[in-house]
């Protein structure tokens, strides 16, 4: 976590970057989904979707949350000044080993429900085939 207002970074800056920005960036830098975000601070998908894209923006109790979660300031959050994540550019491979793992996590439950649907569908062809066959 960097001190955005000693380093000179303005990546993140009030001029630069909206809240919904700062929210998207500090999210990607800990290799979290929209998802996984919206499950950590219990709303739903939509919410987190509209908060990044400045549709709407957390209350209170939310900010605070979404700060602790994400290991950023408040103050951060709302200006740009203070406690943010690392610049952008610079390369982070702890956030991009877990955006994999969680890639593989999600990657894995999809084929498991993808393997009992095949199942069901198997199941339900070989009945019809043996009433057919019992005609």
């Amino acid at each position: 976590m960097t001190d955005t207002t000693e380093t000179g970074d303005d990546w993140f800056s009030d001029e630069t970057a909206t809240f919904g920005d700062r929210l998207a960036g500090a999210r990607e830098a800990l290799g979290l989904t929209q998802a996984d975000l919206s499950k950590r601070m219990g709303v739903k998908l939509k919410t987190v979707v509209a908060w990044e894209n400045d549709w709407s923006e957390p209350r209170a109790n939310k900010l605070q949350m979404v700060a602790g979660l994400l290991n950023v300031s408040i103050r951060w959050l709302l200006t740009g000044e203070g406690d943010g994540p690392e610049d952008p550019g610079a390369t982070d491979v702890q956030g991009d080993l877990n955006h994999v793992i969680l890639d593989l996590r999600q990657m894995r439950q999809e084929h498991a429900r993808l393997g009992e649907q095949m199942g069901r569908l198997e199941k339900r062809l070989r009945q019809t085939l043996k009433k057919e066959e019992d005609r």
